[in-house]
């Protein structure tokens, strides 16, 4: 690995850590996915903390077919995945920086996982040991990293900042994702509305592919952890003291309120 890409890392590991926003990029963006990759990995060393789960994001048309994926991925560290069971948790931003909030299916993978890739949604769902709702918080100190495009994007942890962890879907298992509306409120007013139909192949699709690019690097699963599966409504950008509602029809609503990162 190259120190130019080890010295990105390590300035998003530092901005992270300081809650401090970042005015630009940190070093050249990198051009493709491997080298965006090499970045976060090494930022995920340098940072340390355990890892309780993975997010999962869209490539669209025409990065997908430029970059050879549909999807990307980033690590969800343990400290920063909150119970939002009851109540709506205060879930912090980088002021400065970019900050968005996002309704998505939360899978858990059982402890275990041997590494065998999955093909089809029986072998995906077989390999489950929990489904609940959830808010993603997408948040990087530098406030460009989705618009400078997805290897910008998976360079900084895939640009995940939390995960509210909501109620469990009560019959996951006998439940089509892909089916339920589900709807995001801001302050009340309603800012997305949509299904997991529109996500490629949906939530259990999210979770083969993070698999599949997890092995690819070297990095194991076996203890089980989160899939954050995809915005179902859309990336909605948020500013401290609003407050984020996604609801999922009969399987409940998730709140949090967003704060601002304390910064040193």
């Amino acid at each position: 690995m190259s120190e130019q890409l080890k010295s990105v890392a390590q300035a998003f590991v530092t901005a992270r850590r300081a809650g401090r926003a970042l005015a630009s990029y940190p070093g050249a963006p990198p051009a493709d996915l491997a080298a965006a990759y090499a970045i976060q990995d090494h930022a995920i060393r340098a940072d340390g903390r355990p890892i309780a789960g993975w997010k999962v994001g869209r490539i669209f048309p025409p990065d997908d077919a430029r970059l050879g994926s549909n999807r990307l991925s980033g690590p969800i560290f343990a400290e920063s995945v909150i119970d939002g069971e009851t109540g709506a948790p205060a879930m912090p931003v980088f002021s400065g920086g970019f900050a968005a909030a996002e309704a998505e299916f939360l899978l858990h993978i059982a402890p275990g996982h041997t590494g065998a890739a999955p093909q089809t949604d029986a072998e995906t769902l077989a390999l489950l040991d929990d489904v609940r709702i959830g808010i993603e918080i997408a948040s990087s100190p530098y406030p460009g990293i989705n618009a400078d495009g997805p290897t910008v994007t998976a360079s900084d942890f895939g640009n995940n900042f939390g995960l509210v962890r909501g109620p469990q879907v009560a019959d996951w298992r006998g439940t089509d994702l892909r089916t339920v509306r589900v709807q995001t409120a801001i302050d009340g007013e309603t800012v997305g509305e949509a299904s997991a139909e529109t996500m490629l192949d949906g939530p259990l699709g999210a979770v083969r592919f993070l698999l599949a690019n997890l092995a690819s690097r070297g990095i194991s699963v076996a203890q089980g952890g989160w899939v954050s599966s995809g915005a179902v409504t859309g990336v909605h950008k948020v500013r401290a003291g609003q407050r984020v509602e996604a609801s999922f029809g009969a399987l409940g609503t998730v709140a949090c309120t967003i704060v601002a990162a304390p910064h040193s």
